[in-house]
Protein backbone atom coordinates (compact mmCIF):
# COMPACT_ATOMS: atom_id res chain seq x y z
CA UNK A 1 0.00 0.00 0.00
CA UNK A 2 2.93 2.32 0.71
CA UNK A 3 4.17 1.91 -2.87
CA UNK A 4 0.79 2.84 -4.35
CA UNK A 5 0.56 5.86 -2.04
CA UNK A 6 4.11 6.97 -3.00
CA UNK A 7 3.36 6.59 -6.70
CA UNK A 8 0.16 8.58 -6.30
CA UNK A 9 1.98 11.41 -4.49
CA UNK A 10 4.83 11.43 -7.00
CA UNK A 11 2.40 11.50 -9.92
CA UNK A 12 0.36 14.27 -8.30
CA UNK A 13 3.49 16.32 -7.68
CA UNK A 14 4.71 15.92 -11.25
CA UNK A 15 1.28 16.86 -12.59
CA UNK A 16 1.15 19.97 -10.40
CA UNK A 17 4.66 21.04 -11.41
CA UNK A 18 4.00 20.51 -15.10
CA UNK A 19 1.68 23.52 -14.98
CA UNK A 20 4.64 25.70 -14.06
CA UNK A 21 6.50 25.01 -17.31
CA UNK A 22 4.87 26.54 -20.39
CA UNK A 23 4.55 24.33 -23.46
CA UNK A 24 6.16 27.09 -25.51
CA UNK A 25 8.49 29.71 -24.18
CA UNK A 26 6.82 33.08 -23.85
CA UNK A 27 7.50 35.56 -26.61
CA UNK A 28 9.57 38.58 -25.64
CA UNK A 29 7.53 41.14 -27.56
CA UNK A 30 9.90 44.05 -26.97
CA UNK A 31 12.93 42.04 -28.16
CA UNK A 32 11.03 40.88 -31.25
CA UNK A 33 9.96 44.43 -32.13
CA UNK A 34 13.52 45.70 -31.56
CA UNK A 35 14.96 43.06 -33.89
CA UNK A 36 12.30 43.82 -36.52
CA UNK A 37 13.02 47.54 -36.24
CA UNK A 38 16.81 46.99 -36.41
CA UNK A 39 16.32 45.01 -39.63
CA UNK A 40 13.86 47.49 -41.23
CA UNK A 41 11.07 44.88 -41.27
CA UNK A 42 8.50 47.60 -40.61
CA UNK A 43 9.49 49.24 -43.90
CA UNK A 44 7.56 46.51 -45.73
CA UNK A 45 5.35 45.01 -42.99
CA UNK A 46 2.93 46.34 -40.38
CA UNK A 47 1.08 44.39 -37.73
CA UNK A 48 -2.42 45.03 -39.03
CA UNK A 49 -2.19 46.60 -42.48
CA UNK A 50 -0.70 45.74 -45.82
CA UNK A 51 2.29 47.76 -46.95
CA UNK A 52 4.79 46.63 -49.56
CA UNK A 53 4.53 43.19 -47.97
CA UNK A 54 1.67 41.46 -46.15
CA UNK A 55 0.69 42.40 -42.62
CA UNK A 56 1.93 40.24 -39.77
CA UNK A 57 -1.69 39.31 -39.14
CA UNK A 58 -1.95 37.97 -42.69
CA UNK A 59 1.33 36.06 -42.29
CA UNK A 60 0.14 34.64 -38.96
CA UNK A 61 -3.15 33.52 -40.50
CA UNK A 62 -1.21 31.65 -43.18
CA UNK A 63 1.21 29.83 -40.86
CA UNK A 64 -0.33 29.79 -37.38
CA UNK A 65 -1.18 26.37 -36.04
CA UNK A 66 0.72 24.53 -38.74
CA UNK A 67 3.44 22.19 -37.51
CA UNK A 68 6.00 23.80 -39.83
CA UNK A 69 4.80 27.40 -39.39
CA UNK A 70 7.75 28.55 -37.30
CA UNK A 71 10.18 26.69 -39.56
CA UNK A 72 8.76 28.39 -42.68
CA UNK A 73 8.84 31.78 -40.99
CA UNK A 74 12.50 31.32 -40.05
CA UNK A 75 13.32 30.15 -43.58
CA UNK A 76 11.69 33.30 -45.01
CA UNK A 77 13.75 35.63 -42.82
CA UNK A 78 17.08 33.80 -43.14
CA UNK A 79 17.43 32.50 -46.69
CA UNK A 80 16.65 35.45 -48.98
CA UNK A 81 13.89 33.60 -50.84
CA UNK A 82 11.98 35.33 -53.61
CA UNK A 83 8.77 36.73 -52.21
CA UNK A 84 5.73 38.01 -54.05
CA UNK A 85 4.83 41.54 -53.04
CA UNK A 86 1.33 42.94 -52.77
CA UNK A 87 1.69 44.67 -56.16
CA UNK A 88 2.51 41.32 -57.83
CA UNK A 89 6.22 41.97 -58.27
CA UNK A 90 8.88 39.74 -56.75
CA UNK A 91 12.09 40.44 -54.90
CA UNK A 92 14.51 38.68 -52.59
CA UNK A 93 13.37 38.87 -48.98
CA UNK A 94 15.90 40.63 -46.79
CA UNK A 95 17.95 38.29 -44.61
CA UNK A 96 17.63 39.06 -40.91
CA UNK A 97 20.87 40.26 -39.34
CA UNK A 98 21.27 37.70 -36.56
CA UNK A 99 22.64 34.19 -36.26
CA UNK A 100 21.00 33.67 -32.86
CA UNK A 101 18.38 30.92 -33.23
CA UNK A 102 16.56 32.12 -30.11
CA UNK A 103 16.19 35.63 -31.54
CA UNK A 104 14.84 34.22 -34.81
CA UNK A 105 12.39 31.94 -32.99
CA UNK A 106 11.29 34.82 -30.77
CA UNK A 107 10.69 37.08 -33.78
CA UNK A 108 8.73 34.37 -35.60
CA UNK A 109 6.82 33.56 -32.43
CA UNK A 110 5.84 37.20 -32.17
CA UNK A 111 4.81 37.39 -35.83
CA UNK A 112 2.77 34.19 -35.60
CA UNK A 113 1.02 35.39 -32.45
CA UNK A 114 -0.55 38.36 -34.21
Amino acid sequence: MKTAHSLFLTGSLLFALSGLVPAHAAVDEEAAKALAKKNDCFKCHAVDKTKKGPSYQKIAAKFKGKPDGEEKCIKNITSGLKVKLEDGSEEDHKIIDTKDQNEMKNLCGWILSR
